[in-house]
Order: C-alpha cells, then structure tokens, then sequence
C-alpha cells in the first residue's frame, strides 16, 4: 500500500459537491431516526446477549460450551456493532442517552467507550491519513511501504510476512481491546476515565468470575481462548474491508471532505444478510460521509451517493466481501517489500 496524492477538484468551491448531497440526503429524510428498527435490532441483540449466558450455565461442565462460545463471539460482535451505532448518535439525538447506552453496551463486552469514541472519531475525522487516523498507527503491522523502511521491533519483524499472518494475528484482537481500553484509563485527559475504568475492570472480573464458577479451569480456559479468539477474528473482520488497501493521504494531500471520505473508502457488495453480519459498515463510503445516518438507511443512500460521485467523476469503489480481503492482504504484502528486500541483502 503506497501514498496517493488526492487533490480536490478545481471546478468545484470548497465543500460545495458535499453540500450538495447532503441536501439531497436530507431531502430524502435518510437522516431521520429509525427508532423502530433499533428498539427491535437492541431487544434482540440484548436477548441473545443473555441467552448465550444462559446456555451457558445450561450446558455447565461440558466440552459442549465451546459452542456457546463460538456463539457468544459472534453475539459480542453484534453488541460492538450496536456500540459503534449508539457513538456515532444514529440512535439518539441526545448526548447523554448516546453515552449511557454506549457505555452499557460496551461494558457488555470489556471495551472502554470512552477510549474507543475519541480514536473513532479522530479515524473519521482522517481516514486513512499516516499521521492524523490512529488505525494507521504501526503498533503491530505497517500500512505502507514508507512506515516499513523505518519500522522496529514487532513491526519490522511481522512487517514481512504480515499478509500471511494478519487473519491469525486477528485472533488476538479481542484481548488487545481489553488491553488497549486498560492502558487508555492512565491518560488524565480522558473523560470519564473512572467511570470507564469500572466499567472495564467490572466485566473482566464478572467475566471470568462466571466461567471459573460454572467450568473447571482448564475448560474456562479453553473457552476464553475460542470465544476471545472468534471474538477478534470476527471484530477485525469487520473492519478489515473498509480502509486496508485504498490510498493512504500525507500532509501534503488537501482533498475536500467529500473526496478525503470517498476516495479513501471501500463498498461490500451483498444482500440483507452482508447488512447484518457487517452492520452496515459495507457501506462505508455513506457511512463515512454521513456517520450519524441510521444504518438501515445506508442501502437508500448508496444510489443517490454513487450517481453524485459518477457525476463528478470522483472514483466510487465496490467490491464483494473475498474481494475486499484480497485487495486488504495484496495491500499488506505490498507494504511488507523493503523489509523483505532488507532480508534478502542483509
């Protein structure tokens, strides 16, 4: 994955062809609230939060439960995606309400909403930018070919096979969410920091308390290795579509917010089912230019967004799901070149 320089277009004022959809999407009453669908889409995601619990203890000492904790990973999933709609308030319109739900659902799966609203919304604010969007930090893997000539550590290590190794590296990712929402509570710039920390520290301790009280340990341990493990898979599967492999912005590309949202963007094709497994996030592009769009009404916004970008000439990218991963993990390989070619002249 390589810089692309991105420049707005000249014909066009600054933010005038954004201005322009959004009239047409406001016109079209795709911003109005859903509550509804999200009364129905809550009640049964918060149902199969408890019923997995359940069975759980219905199972008890059985290597069965790690089925319940495939289905719990999954479940988790849903509960995450419900937590990124209730951030962005698609909703509620009001603050607060958007904060305690957000935080209940959450606390529901160990992640600190607060640490995770502010690095969202800085990802939101410049997708795909190799200084300013925290998504392209090299914590682990690096995002361009730039970042692997500097790279160190695990970064320079992994960085030339990371490709091969990103979907088994995803396994981890629920517990480095844990992690990560952990390390976040020492920054005293955090709002609600105490608040968030007990929250965290709160499911942990109920999490494993439940699973060491109902199994015997080496299977509680082999239940948090498969329900943390397709936890991440699935959580890293989300996103991975989204931004992996589309062009990465530097200081010196100025697109306009329409272009800096679209150009860095990647559509999933697919039905009613892609909808749900994603959440909507398979429409990323309409997601990005209007993130406080209920995500039911993304498909709707999708015609009216693709034909205002063909008329502008702005490049729209959609793709099926395998696709997507390819182009992500061909991305990944391309990035990994100078420390594989390091190897090979060292």
């Amino acid at each position: 994955m390589t810089s692309t320089t991105v420049r707005p277009s000249r014909s066009e004022g600054s933010g005038s062809d954004f201005a322009r959809l959004a009239r047409t999407i406001t016109d079209a009453g795709l911003l109005e609230r859903r509550p509804g669908y999200y009364t129905l889409r809550i009640t049964l995601v918060a149902g199969l939060y408890v019923g997995g619990w359940t069975a759980l203890a219905l199972v008890g000492d059985s290597w069965w439960t790690l089925a319940v904790a495939a289905g719990l990973a999954v479940v988790f999933g849903q509960v995450a995606l419900v937590a990124h709609d209730v951030a962005h308030r698609q909703v509620f319109r009001r603050r607060r309400a958007s904060e305690t739900c957000g935080r209940i659902a959450g606390a529901g799966i160990g992640m600190g909403y607060g640490w995770w609203q502010d690095k969202h919304t800085r990802h939101h604010a410049n997708p795909n930018n190799d200084e300013l969007d925290p998504d392209l930090a090299p914590d682990l893997l690096v995002w361009s070919q730039e970042q692997a000539r500097v790279a160190t550590g695990l970064p320079r290590l992994i960085g030339r096979w990371q490709a091969y190794l990103f979907f088994p590296l995803l396994t981890l990712e629920g517990f480095n969410l844990h992690v990560s929402s952990g390390k976040a509570l020492a920054n005293r710039s955090l709002k609600q920091r105490k608040l968030d920390g007990a929250l965290l520290f709160g499911h942990c301790a109920a999490y494993l308390a439940v699973l060491f009280w109902i199994l015997p340990p080496g299977m509680a341990i082999a239940f948090i290795a498969v329900h943390q493990g397709l936890f991440g898979l699935y959580l890293g599967s989300l996103f991975a579509p989204n931004h992996k492999g589309m062009p990465i912005l530097t200081h010196d590309d100025r697109p306009d917010f329409l272009r800096r949202q679209v150009l860095t963007s990647r559509n999933v094709n697919g039905g009613w089912f892609t909808d749900i497994a994603l959440g909507g996030l398979n429409h990323q592009i309409e997601h990005h230019l209007f993130p406080s769009m209920p995500s039911p009404n993304l498909r709707k916004a999708r015609v009216l967004v693709r034909h205002h970008c063909q008329e502008l000439g702005v490049s729209y990218l959609e793709t099926g799901l395998v696709a997507s991963y390819r182009h992500a993990l061909t991305s990944l390989h391309q990035a990994g070149a100078p420390l594989r070619l390091n190897r090979v002249h060292a």
